[in-house]
Formats: C-alpha cells, sequence, structure tokens
C-alpha cells in the first residue's frame, strides 16, 4: 500500500511540474549553456520533492550530445511516402510476427481478454519498435533527454521527459544503470517514453516488478494497458476514420507509421 502511494503522489509531482507555464532553466540552441541548465534542473528537482540521492546520481555527469540533436531534427523515414515507408520497415515482419503470436499465444490470449487489445495489433507494434526486442537501443536515456529538454525546439515536451525518468527511479521501478534505450529516450521491447511508462507500465508476469526490457507478458500488457487508457473500444476494428484509429494515431505522430501500424495489423488477423 504504501509503494502505491508513492508512485501516486510522485506521478502527481511529475504531472504539477509539466503543468507549470515556465522553468527556470533556460533552454539552448547550443551546447554553451548545457551544464548550467542542468545545475538548475536539479534544483528544481529537489525542490519538488526528489531525492538528492535520485537527482545527484540520475543527472550527474551528463554531457551535451549533439548527435541526438541532429537525429531529432533530421527523421527522414517519416518523410517518405506511405508504400516506401511500408515496404522498408515491414520487410520480413509478417512470417516472423506470426511467429511471435504462436509462441506467445497463451499471453496475447491473457492480456487481450483483460484489456481488450487484439494480438495483431499488439505484434504490430512490437514488430514496428524494436522487430520483438532486437533493436531497443542502448543509449544512456538521462543523456539523450537533458540534451533534448535543454534544446528550444521540444523543450517543454522532454522536460515532461526527463521528470517522468526521475520519477521512475525515484519510484525504483528501475536504476539509472538500466536506464538505457534509443536516442529519444524510448524504454524497452515497445519503446515506452518514461511519461508513458509512469502512467501505463504494468507487471504481468507474476513478480510484480516491471520489466520492459526482458518479460514479453510485461511489454504486451503494458502496451495494451496503453491503448486501452486512451480509450481503445475492445472488440471493434481500426479503418481510418473510426475511434480506434484516433487511439491508434497518438501512439506515433507521423501519419505513415500510423497507416502502417493499421495495414500491418489487418496483415496479421489475415488467416495464412
Amino acid at each position: 500500500m504504501r509503494n502505491s502511494i508513492v508512485r501516486g503522489v510522485l506521478f502527481a509531482a511529475a504531472i504539477t511540474f509539466v503543468a507549470s507555464p515556465a522553468y527556470a532553466a533556460k533552454c539552448g540552441n547550443t551546447g554553451a549553456g548545457f551544464n548550467k541548465w542542468v545545475a538548475q534542473f536539479k534544483k528544481e528537482m529537489i525542490a519538488k520533492g526528489y531525492s538528492r540521492s535520485n537527482v545527484k546520481s540520475s543527472l550527474s555527469g551528463l554531457k551535451y550530445n549533439s548527435k541526438v540533436i541532429r537525429l531529432d531534427r533530421s527523421q527522414k523515414s517519416f518523410k517518405q511516402n506511405f508504400a516506401k515507408f511500408y515496404k522498408r520497415r515491414t520487410q520480413g515482419m509478417v512470417s516472423k510476427g506470426r511467429k511471435m503470436m504462436k509462441r506467445h499465444a497463451k499471453t496475447f490470449a491473457r492480456v487481450e481478454k483483460k484489456y481488450g487489445v487484439p494480438a495483431s495489433l499488439l505484434t504490430t507494434i512490437w514488430g514496428l519498435e524494436t522487430a520483438f526486442g532486437h533493436f531497443g537501443g542502448k543509449k544512456p536515456i538521462f543523456q539523450s533527454l537533458a540534451t533534448l529538454a535543454y534544446d528550444c525546439r521540444r523543450t517543454d515536451f522532454f522536460t515532461n521527459e526527463i521528470v517522468s525518468a526521475l520519477t521512475i527511479v525515484e519510484r525504483g521501478d528501475l536504476k539509472k544503470s538500466q536506464m538505457l534505450g534509443a536516442w529519444a529516450g524510448e524504454i524497452g521491447q515497445t519503446q515506452f517514453l518514461p511519461s508513458r511508462f509512469v502512467q501505463y507500465a504494468v507487471s504481468f508476469d507474476g513478480n510484480r516488478t516491471i520489466d520492459l526490457y526482458h518479460s514479453v507478458p510485461d511489454v504486451l500488457a503494458s502496451t495494451a494497458a496503453w491503448f486501452k487508457g486512451e480509450g481503445w473500444r475492445r472488440g471493434q476494428g481500426w479503418e481510418e476514420g473510426s475511434h480506434n484509429y484516433e487511439v491508434l494515431k497518438g501512439w506515433n505522430r507521423a501519419t505513415v507509421y500510423q497507416k502502417t501500424i493499421a495495414k500491418l495489423a489487418r496483415e496479421f488477423e489475415r488467416k495464412k
């Protein structure tokens, strides 16, 4: 019970911080002011109630990562036309996905029973995000998020994410050393941003520990929890214009990605 209360308080603190209209730490478009930004941000987090040990451990030794900024600026694949994007991203995925659906059939069934999200959709997300757990990324999440939060392009968005990352460590879900992921700070086999992890990640394998890196039940259930939490309607389709398609669009802002999710999930619905 106490752990649940702590989780709730920290989640509320994160939301309160992000809702604030201004931050004392000033953004910048070069690395010149990064260290000053980090120092000020540490003070703000301690003032918001995060433990000094967590703040010191998680936010010390961070360096401005210009490669992360370049990646954030480019993302050229999302500018491709749908046919080219779909072909490139889904090559060989249908056969592999069907094998994963068969291998984890009992888990998919349990997840769908609880959350109402079909295996076809979860398999699609799992495959597109990390090729079923093979390419999750090993970049230090705090360094990536600090760089992106300091950068002026999307400072509010990524400040939210680094606050949520601190919440994950504060709650005891992950240690700083375990916080490794993609260049934009995504976690685990379906690439949860920290804010998504804080709100929706669950343990579904019986050990009460959330593990989106190694536990397939946790990965699938957490992904389904996101869809259900965002309004997914059990038993309904996801054709463009439908309610469920609008929910699906919240997973990724890129139109080609949204269309790819919908089409590939329909492919998994078909019989061999």
